[in-house]
Order: C-alpha cells, then structure tokens, then sequence
C-alpha cells in the first residue's frame, strides 16, 4: 500500500466499531423500542430502594457503576466503552481533559522517590507538570532524546524507574517512537510504559505494541467538532484498572454528561471525517514541501519525517496535523504577517476539529537533550487540516506565501 492510501486506510477500517460502540444493549430498552444514542442523564445524588443494594454498589466501584456523580453518569460510562474498544484496552476512565489524563496517570504510577522518563518532545503543559508538581511530590524527571536507540535508552533506566512516558509522535516536531523497544526495555526494568495516543487515536494499537497505559485528549479526533474537551486513559488489564479507578475516585476526576454525550456523538463520525482530513493533510504537507521557502515539513508518512520508517510499520493511518519549518532567509515577524494573512486557516492552540487552524510554534518548542530545531531552519508553525477541501487550502497557503516573501 502506498503511503498515501495508508493515511486514510485505518480509519476507514475503524468505521464499523466506531458505529455500534457505546450504545445501549436491547436489555437497557424500554419495551416497543430503543433509543439509537444513549440519553444525556444529569445528577449528582443518586438514590436507592434500601440500603443493602447502596452498600452492594458501593461494593462494586471497579465496574461502571456509582453510588454518587461524581463516580461518573451513564453516558460517561458508555463512553468509557467506546473508548476501551477503539484503543484495545481493558477499561477506560475519562477524565476532565486531556492534560488531566496526562497527569492523573502520571500520579497513579509514580510515587516519592520514584524516577519518571519523559520525551524531550512531549507536550509542553506535561512537561511543566512534571518539572514542578511531580517534583514537589518527589519524583524525578529526566528527559530523553525520543529518537534515543535501545542501548541508550537503557543506560538511562535505573532501579527506581517506575515510568516511561512516551509521546508518538512528539509534540510539534512530530518524531516517532519505537513503542515496542520503550515497552521491552520499560517492563525490563520494572517499570510502567505510559503512551499519549492523541495522534495516533484510531490508527496505533497501544497494547499490541506492550503499551500498559495509553492517554488521550478525546478534545481532538474524537470529540471533533471544537467544542468539548474531554481526556481519557485506557490500561491494559485488570489490576491497572483497579489502581486507576481508585485514584480517580480519590481525586475527583470525571467528565460532564454533555461533554460525555458530545464526544459520543462525534466518535460515530471519527474514522469518516478523518479518513478525508488525513488525506488532505498528506497533500497540503507534500505541496509545502516543494515550495522554496520550506526547509522542511514534518508529517510522519514523509519519508524524512524522524521516525517514518516506524509509522510505516506501527501506524494504520496518519493524523491531521504536522509542522512546517520555513528557511532561514524569513523571520519570525515575516511568518506571523504570513500567518494574519490566512482565511481559511484560524488561529488557535488545538487541532483534531473538522475546522483548519494554525499555530506559530517559534519560540515554544521546550528541549533539553534533543535538537529543537536545525540550524538551517528558520521560524515554524503547525498546521490542523480539516475538512475543506485541499485546492482551497494550498491556494490560501499560497497566498499566505506571497504575504511571506514580501515582508
């Protein structure tokens, strides 16, 4: 299959699922009928016949089920469903945002005087999350080259190491990882191997590659339509599951009814919007990176992508947002004037919608140990490609472009 039949392959496959998961089984139907969707339910207080069956749920906090609201709602748990079904997993816990699914499953698996590898590339509000909470808590944080081999992402392990975090593909520079080396040399040394799935929703089986914990942002494919924000984490087995829902419950963390109910809704459509997103993305990114003013552009199914030859053998599709990097001859008040100039392209810190948008990322990309951006580059910016067409979208790039060498 070619690479650019492969970015749309996974999530045409992922429509069947996508369609009858997370709906209510003909058992939870009023006689003569059902509901296709299930209904939004809205409450904190939950009340029971007597107070033998209150105990026997509260028994049960494992399964979805509450004795109170905030232990979830129904359209949450039906949710949590769909999820555990698309990632592959055991059980899935949502949780307010993506950031908090980030977070509360790095609490959950580290603990004081623990050791925690992170990605040089990771997500800027997880990084800053680990350098000052994580911190005050005790755990240490060291941040690894994401394209780091085997043997050196080995001498870094050490006999407290209890996580390795791991991001594919990386946060703005887009590397991907070799999940299936971090889980061998993760679960060698005794520790958990911890994935943020955003981009790879869909189109990266976490588990079949020895994933224990995958996080996502359900703001993004999922929810879709720009208007939720929601998180979610998936573990592996059983016991993760136990350790998960306790802290969820110990620290309040659950999601909205409505927010609940739109990420469902959008789900239905997931692979659909995606699989045309995707597509799109692939000819937008190879036109930038045959125009003159691009140094680079970085989308995991280009062959100079870091990591390309890994998505070709990890990944089912692609996603909709990659990086652009300009050449050094443009400067960073050049691209912005560039970036004002767009119609179709919003401006704004998401991605994942039906709607494009687009990002500087000059100046906000955070490395410690890895190179942030190579000398023969100039400024960059990210790019969300939605569901316009794609003629309309180079035409205004192109224009965004002649804005560009002109200031």
């Amino acid at each position: 299959m070619s690479d650019e039949n492969a970015v749309s392959a996974g999530w045409d496959r992922l429509n069947s699922l996508l369609v009858r998961v997370g709906r209510p089984e003909a058992d939870e139907a009023p006689q003569g009928g059902r509901l296709v969707n299930p209904s939004v339910t809205r409450g904190s207080t939950v009340l029971f016949p007597d107070i033998a069956t209150m105990q026997s749920v509260g028994r049960e906090r494992y399964e979805h089920v509450a004795i109170y609201g905030a232990m979830g709602s129904t359209v949450q748990h039906q949710l949590e469903r769909a999820v555990a079904a698309v990632e592959g997993g055991a059980n899935t816990q949502v949780v307010s945002s993506g950031l908090a699914a980030c977070t509360t499953a790095l609490l959950v698996w580290t603990s004081a005087g623990g050791h925690c590898l992170i990605p040089d590339s990771c997500y800027g509000p997880t990084r800053r999350f680990a350098d000052t909470m994580l911190r005050r808590f005790g755990v240490e944080t060291e941040y690894y080259d994401p394209c780091a081999g085997e043997d050196a992402l080995r001498a870094l392990m050490r006999s407290n190491t209890q996580v390795v975090f791991a991001e594919s593909p990386g946060s703005h520079t887009f590397e991907i990882q070799d999940v299936k080396m971090l889980a061998r040399v993760a679960h060698e040394g005794g520790a958990r191997l911890l994935l943020d799935n955003t981009w790879g929703f869909g189109v990266f089986s976490p588990f079949e590659h020895g994933v224990d914990v995958s996080v996502q942002a359900l703001t993004k494919y999922a929810a879709g339509h720009s208007d939720a924000v929601l998180g979610a984490i998936t573990v592996a087995d059983d016991g993760l599951w136990r350790a998960l829902r306790d802290a969820a419950i110990q620290l309040g963390q659950l999601a909205g009814p409505d927010e609940c109910w739109l990420t469902l809704r959008g789900l239905r459509t997931m692979g659909v919007r995606l699989a045309h997103q995707s597509r799109t993305a692939l000819q937008v990114a190879r036109w930038l990176d045959a125009r003159p003013e691009v140094s680079r552009v970085l989308h995991p199914a280009l062959p100079d992508c870091p990591g390309h030859a890994l998505w070709k053998r990890d990944f089912s599709g692609a996603g909709t947002v990659f990086g652009v990097s300009l050449t050094p001859a443009f400067t960073r008040v050049a691209m912005e004037a560039m970036v004002d100039s767009l119609s179709l392209f919003g401006i704004g810190a998401s991605w994942g919608g039906f709607e494009s948008l687009v990002l500087p990322t000059t100046g906000g990309i955070v490395r410690s140990v890895s190179a942030s951006e190579q000398s023969d580059e100039g400024p960059s910016f990210r790019l969300n490609i939605g569901l316009e067409a794609a003629e309309d979208l180079i035409a205004d790039l192109e224009k965004g472009l002649t804005v560009l060498t002109a200031a």
